[in-house]
């Protein structure tokens, strides 16, 4: 059933994709290249819309359980609507925030809610009155982050694709059903959308696709990943959405450290940086996907492992985000510690 229904979501996302990018174009919802985008003509956006149009048709066709669903639902949406209106009139920062903060408190009070948490040690840290204010700012979070890294063609939707493989696989193995069959459906209708967005692209998701994909990421992740919220269970869902988390981060920072705005847009996350290195568009986006790859079988290492085993995985994970914030130059050419020892070692050793 499971296979069938990511079969089903995928052929209607490839079916209808080529409808949403004429209905795209006769509305207007077109993306003009500028200097900090990388596509060269005017190309249709809103494609997301097909995302959201074959995962709500694959679910009430296989129809999972409305009932437990609905906060997840209506949630997403609400962040459809915010992206629809933001590829159609380009909205304001705060008024997108806004619309994501309706969506994620809608989730929340509906039920989607974290709500303690189990020390190693086995003492439980209840959230209490936080615990709606922190699973807001994760769906928050999660949602802007798969949206920065909408930059390349087939860029967010690969990543995305992963993550929900992952999250599915994860969910069953932990004997949630329910979240993996979702995530599957979400899976198939991404794929399908895919297969126009891929480098060159004839179309791209634009807000419409990238919030609803982060947004429903976000709550799969925070329902499905969560076992027995232990602290260690905490990190899966961060480690699986590692490649996002770690742009969004390092975006803050370096805006931090050059004294811009949060929400200021520039041309340093990673796959701007990867093409400055001589990268072509298409190895970028391949070299991305492994790296989500990367994080997403550390997470089940992760998962599977002892507490040292995890400790240990995680330890090597932060050393390969190091390496690659050095290489790339996320945060600035100059920092560079790691690699400067290692030079500093050749030299001594001549």
């Amino acid at each position: 059933m499971s296979l069938l229904a990511l079969t089903v979501c995928f052929i209607i996302s490839v079916i209808i994709t080529p409808f949403v990018i004429k209905f795209a174009i006769r509305i207007g919802a077109v993306d003009q290249p500028n200097e900090r985008k990388v596509h060269t003509k005017v190309m249709p956006r809103l494609g997301g819309l097909a995302i959201v149009i074959s995962f709500f048709i694959g679910f009430f066709i296989f129809n999972p359980g409305m009932i437990q669903a609905w906060p997840m639902l209506v949630g997403a949406l609400i962040i459809t609507a915010v992206g629809f209106l933001d590829d159609l009139y380009q909205l304001s920062a705060k008024v997108k925030l806004l619309g994501q903060i309706i969506a994620a408190t809608v989730t929340v009070i509906g039920g989607v809610q974290m709500e303690f948490i189990v020390l190693p040690f086995g003492e439980r840290v209840e959230f209490g009155l936080f615990t709606i204010p922190i699973t807001i700012i994760w769906i928050i979070g999660i949602t802007n982050a798969v949206n920065l890294i909408d930059g390349l063609d087939g860029l967010a939707a690969g990543v995305s694709s992963i993550v929900l493989i992952t999250i599915a696989g994860m969910a069953m193995v932990m004997g949630n059903v329910y979240i993996g069959f979702i995530a599957l459906l979400l899976l198939g209708s991404t794929l399908g959308f895919l297969v126009y967005n891929f480098n060159p692209a004839k179309v791209f998701m634009g807000d419409t696709g990238s919030l609803f994909l982060g947004y429903m990421i976000s709550v799969l992740a925070i329902t499905g990943l969560f076992k027995n919220v232990t602290f260690l269970s905490i990190l899966i869902p961060i480690i699986v959405l590692g490649v996002p988390i770690m742009d969004t981060v390092l975006a803050i920072v370096r805006r931090k450290i050059q004294h811009k705005p949060l929400m200021a847009p520039d041309k340093f996350h990673l796959h701007h940086c990867l093409i400055r290195m001589g990268y072509s568009h298409r190895q970028t986006v391949i070299f991305i996907y492994a790296l989500s790859c990367l994080f997403s079988i550390a997470a089940i290492v992760f998962n599977r492992s002892t507490v040292w085993g995890s400790t240990v995985t995680l330890f090597l994970l932060l050393i390969v985000i190091e390496l690659v914030v050095e290489v790339t130059g996320l945060i600035s050419k100059n920092y560079r510690p790691i690699l400067n020892f290692v030079d500093s070692m050749k030299i001594r050793n001549k």
